[in-house]
């Protein structure tokens, strides 16, 4: 009986980690936003004219119509139209022009 409930709490702690459980609870811990803790992209749309990204992790693609970001949880799309990359460093980027529409491609599902 008591293997049993033992077994149960390793498998509850495994499944709690694999569901961001652990994370979770070291944001908790020391206070820190969650997406931080975890290492998730943050991105900010200004209007329909820039986007500001944080935490992706190199650029894949990059033309006056579309610009695609790799990040941790997959590939961000920017398509419109005259974009530019305003300013790139290795965990941030801004892009500007038209911003016609954002999407995850390749994102995992939850």
């Amino acid at each position: 009986m008591e293997r049993d409930r033992k077994s149960e709490r390793r498998s509850d702690r495994k499944a709690d980690r694999k569901n961001g459980g652990f994370l979770g609870e070291v944001a908790e811990l020391f206070d820190l936003p969650a997406d931080i803790v975890a290492g998730l992209p943050r991105m900010e749309m200004i209007g329909g004219r820039q986007l500001y990204l944080e935490r992706h992790t190199g650029l894949l693609s990059y033309s006056e119509t579309r610009i695609d970001a790799n990040t941790a949880v997959g590939v961000l799309r920017v398509k419109g139209s005259r974009l530019t990359l305003m300013a790139m460093t290795a965990e941030e980027m801004r892009i500007g022009g038209r911003i016609d529409a954002v999407e995850w491609v390749g994102a995992e599902e939850e």
